[in-house]
């Protein structure tokens, strides 16, 4: 029973990077600090809640994983994601400067300043 779910999670891994999720740009946190311009405003602030397009908590992103920003980053930029500011945002980042974000923010010095 334990090789069946190895075997399974070896293959939803397998899928997941076939679909491009863990597929990113090398990311530099330094050339990422540089970059966080329009993410401080909000991310940078401790429960921080937008009010449009409605009343929305904010996510802390110090600390996530780097794949995900990324993954993020690109759904915002895609469509596949529909909030109307990370939209527009996204849609100037290329994927290098996904990949110096993600990687900015998932350092241990972000994490724990809790931005």
């Amino acid at each position: 029973m334990k090789l069946q779910k190895y075997f399974a999670m070896a293959a939803a891994l397998l899928l997941f990077a076939a679909a491009g999720g863990l597929h990113a740009a090398s990311g530099d946190p330094v050339a990422g600090k540089k970059k966080t311009t329009m993410c401080i405003g909000c991310h940078g602030i401790g429960g921080y809640k937008t009010a449009f397009p409605e009343v929305y908590s904010v996510p802390k992103i110090g600390g996530q994983h780097a794949a995900y920003i990324v993954k993020a980053l690109q759904e915002y930029k895609s469509g596949a994601r529909s909030h109307p500011s990370m939209k527009a945002i996204a849609a100037g980042l290329s994927d290098q400067d996904m990949a110096d974000l993600a990687a900015y923010y998932a350092t241990d010095s972000v994490k724990s300043a809790g931005k």
